[in-house]
């Protein structure tokens, strides 16, 4: 469980923890990581840096030695709101090398692991989760950068999870909403981005912990929460011309809603 050690992920870690699994919990915060643990009743924390590609491996031994791996869930994520020619270069590097990197590395360790497992004798096959974004499935301008990562994660599950069916090895996303955590309050008040975010649904880092869980060990792809809003996405990613020119509007809405729930 990565990214654990607040938001969207400790929700996960908690789900998880109430459905009955053994949970490590990790954050590049290691702090933070074993708070979470000892608040929800996890197995354990430790500290992780997904952009470190050999310590992926070091986590799933961990894990491996509380129990043995049977999902593996790669929440640990950054956002940085603007327009790609506004984004700082280490801004522009750290969405890449944690949102996209750190999702290729923690999947490349847990399918060794469920592998291992195999062929020892042990239990056969898993799950994988990932945490994209409903902004996997359509441009969404003033956060073109953050929904770039989260399609090529989405689109990563997708292929995945085909190339690892045969074994028994099921990979999963999860494209949520506005979600009402430290990411977008760390948006600008004033930014094109959060008003956009807030023109459609927030979500309760809960509601996408159930959603994520309930698709372990079923063989759906991806979810969007709300359903109807990926619906919307799809059709601004099919037609992004016309649909595009509703932008002001629907972040003159967002802009109005927000003076609303003040």
């Amino acid at each position: 469980m990565t990214g654990g050690g607040r938001g969207i992920g400790e929700a996960i870690a908690a789900e998880l923890v109430r459905r009955g699994y053994r949970v490590l919990v990790t954050d590049v915060d290691s702090t933070a990581a074993a708070a979470t643990a000892e608040r929800i009743g996890a197995a354990g924390g430790a500290g992780y840096d997904v952009t470190d590609e050999h310590a992926a491996h070091d986590i799933a031994k961990q894990a491996r030695a509380l129990a043995p791996l049977g999902v593996w869930v790669n929440n640990a994520g950054v956002g940085f709101d603007g327009t790609l020619s506004e984004l700082s270069s280490e801004h522009v590097r750290a969405l890449v090398d944690v949102n996209v990197m750190g999702v290729v590395w923690g999947c490349r360790a847990a399918v060794a692991a469920f592998r291992e497992q195999a062929a020892a004798g042990g239990p056969a096959g898993g799950d994988i989760g990932i945490t994209a974004s409903l902004s996997a499935l359509g441009p969404v301008p003033g956060l073109s950068l953050y929904a770039a990562t989260k399609a090529a994660v989405l689109s990563l599950a997708a292929a995945q999870h085909s190339e690892l069916r045969a074994e028994g090895i099921r990979v999963h996303a999860i494209c949520p909403d506005g979600v009402n955590t430290e990411l977008l309050r760390s948006m600008a008040d004033d930014g094109q981005a959060k008003a956009l975010v807030r023109s459609g649904v927030l979500v309760a880092p809960e509601q996408v912990a159930r959603a994520l869980a309930d698709m372990f060990g079923t063989q759906r792809v991806y979810r969007t929460l709300p359903g109807w809003r990926g619906a919307i996405m799809r059709s601004t990613a099919l037609a992004p011309g016309p649909m595009l020119r509703l932008e002001p509007l629907m972040r003159a809405w967002g802009r109005r809603r927000a003076r609303s729930l003040r």
